[in-house]
């Protein structure tokens, strides 16, 4: 059976919303999630009717506590699991709950909200709010400290190759873990740092972009600690869909990193090198200015499948 994934590898658009749900446990909640699998594709496609020229797209993803609550007759993701935290000896990668998830984009903030609130309306009366955050595009791609972000994403044929479940898993083809994390960031202790050690942290120069020299570039730089390779030395990547946020009044500010893969093992040797490092102590350089204070995994069908789920 032809696969069509969901929007995991879209460009990470203008303007984004990223929602996190708990559900109720009662079979009234899960009648109107199932009704909304259902629904999805069509209220996507209606979206990219009205709105063209703002690119809409929308993904719907499942924790892993739930998955098997909604769908008790079908398998469940070889590597859906709850995501356990990552400690190492200065720095942790948190584990927060999450039953269900959405990421939704745009190139105009309005779209994006109309598609959010029409999604919400669906479901509001079943489920209990843990998370949500409204990002946007800073500059020219730049995360809120400066640097230019998803330099080394893959594109085209390589995004789907990393990003989707192929035939590897065939009843999941067309799927895709994804993880996700909002990270806040301690600007002022961040922009006391000269440029050239802001330079060192992330691995890049701050203004062209340039990848360091591997003569300069610190082993735990944030480039050289994410930068893997399976056995045959093949670099490993994921998709990422990142996006910076801010509440100035309040002082936050922050980037809600999203990792699309066609394998949650790759996101999760990531974490490893960031947060304990390889070697162990050689951790991201990054972790001294940047928290992590959620962490979720979730499992995003195809819209095929999503379908499926829905009967």
């Amino acid at each position: 059976m032809e696969t069509n994934p969901q929007d995991v590898t879209r460009s990470p658009g203008t303007s984004a919303i990223f929602m996190v749900y708990g559900l109720n446990k009662n079979e009234d909640a899960k009648s109107t999630v199932k009704n909304l699998c259902g629904e999805f594709a069509a209220l996507v496609r209606s979206m990219r009717k009205r709105y063209p020229d703002a690119y809409p797209s929308a993904v719907f993803g499942f924790g892993a506590e739930i998955w098997g609550e909604l769908f008790p007759n079908e398998p469940r993701p070889k590597e859906l699991e709850t995501f356990k935290e990552i400690k190492g000896a200065k720095h942790t990668a948190v584990s927060t709950k999450g039953d269900l998830f959405f990421h939704i984009r745009a190139q105009d903030t309005d779209v994006a909200y109309e598609l959010a609130a029409i999604i919400s309306s669906k479901i509001n009366e079943v489920v209990y709010h843990i998370d949500e955050v409204h990002g946007f595009r800073y500059f020219d791609g730049r995360t809120i400290i400066g640097f230019v972000d998803g330099t080394e994403n893959p594109e085209n044929d390589d995004a789907v190759s990393f990003g989707v479940i192929g035939d590897e898993d065939g009843y999941f083809k067309g799927g895709s873990y994804a993880f996700v994390q909002k990270y806040l960031h301690d600007m002022k202790t961040w922009n006391e740092l000269p440029v050239t050690e802001q330079e060192k942290v992330i691995g890049r120069r701050r203004y062209t972009d340039e990848e360091l020299g591997e003569d300069i570039k610190p082993a735990n730089a944030h480039n050289a600690v994410t930068n893997i390779t399976d056995d045959s030395g093949k670099e490993l990547k994921i998709v990422r869909a990142n996006m910076p946020f801010a509440n100035p009044s309040k002082g936050e500010f922050g980037t809600y990193f999203i990792g699309y893969a066609s394998t949650f093992s790759t996101t999760k040797r990531m974490l490893e090198n960031m947060f304990i490092g390889e070697p162990e102590g050689n951790y991201d350089k990054l972790l001294d200015f940047s928290n992590p204070v959620t962490g979720t995994l979730f499992f995003v069908p195809s819209f095929e499948l999503l379908e499926k789920l829905a009967e």
